[in-house]
């Protein structure tokens, strides 16, 4: 069956609000989220990400059956700068669903980065690219054997997350988290703050305040 590409629905995020999550720590979402969004922690970055540095984008989803890559080159064909291309493989360790060559295409298109529930290849070179990052469940050198079955741009699950297109892809050393498109202007302030609370107990543990009395811990007995 050929893939399915559904049509795109619904506003984009602004860039700017895009620019502002993306100085967010995940875990900060993550927790004001009650961890509902966080994808499966073993969907890791290739490298290690520079201090400050993330990914952020909004969510193009690509869903990859057996052992097919067809709807990664769809999805291609239709990314925006900003986009980060959200593939859901099964989490099959074999075969990589996308590489060097489809990975250095997205990257010229302004993609931000992958998320791959599944597996990738040619990693010595996107290692290299600091400007790309890249999240990924496996590593092999194996590369697809079809190209027709799957769906790009519908709703699907990765990871244990359900994730729609547009939504808000967030993610840093710990990890991916999804911010659902309907939520990430709302929560942004609450991000923000809770940043600023951090920074703020930061300060005051630094300055010798006891930890039981700045987070009200109840004292042992």
């Amino acid at each position: 069956m050929p893939t399915r590409l559904f049509p795109s629905a619904g506003q984009r995020l602004a860039r700017d609000l895009v620019n502002r999550w993306a100085g967010v720590p995940a875990s900060i979402p993550a927790d004001l989220l009650g961890g509902l969004t966080v994808l499966d922690p073993a969907l890791r970055p290739l490298r290690p990400m520079a201090a400050g540095e993330r990914l952020a984008g909004l969510a193009l989803t690509v869903l990859c059956e057996g052992t097919d890559y067809g709807p990664v080159h769809q999805a291609l064909a239709i990314a925006q700068s900003g986009d980060v291309l959200v593939i859901e493989a099964g989490g099959r360790a074999s075969p990589a669903v996308i590489g060097d060559i489809l990975g250095g295409a997205a990257r010229r298109k302004g993609v931000a980065g992958l998320v791959v529930n599944g597996a990738v290849r040619d990693t010595g070179i996107l290692r290299t690219w600091d400007d790309f990052p890249v999240f990924a469940r496996h590593i092999t050198p194996r590369g697809p054997s079809s190209m027709d079955r799957g769906t790009v741009n519908d709703v699907i699950a990765v990871g244990g997350v359900r994730v729609s297109p547009g939504d808000l892809v967030l993610g840093d050393d710990d990890g991916v988290v999804i911010i659902p498109h309907g939520e990430a202007e709302a929560l942004l302030p609450a991000a923000e703050a809770r940043m600023a609370a951090e920074a703020l107990w930061e300060k005051e543990l630094g300055a010798g305040r006891c930890n039981l009395d700045l987070f009200g811990i109840p004292k042992a007995t």
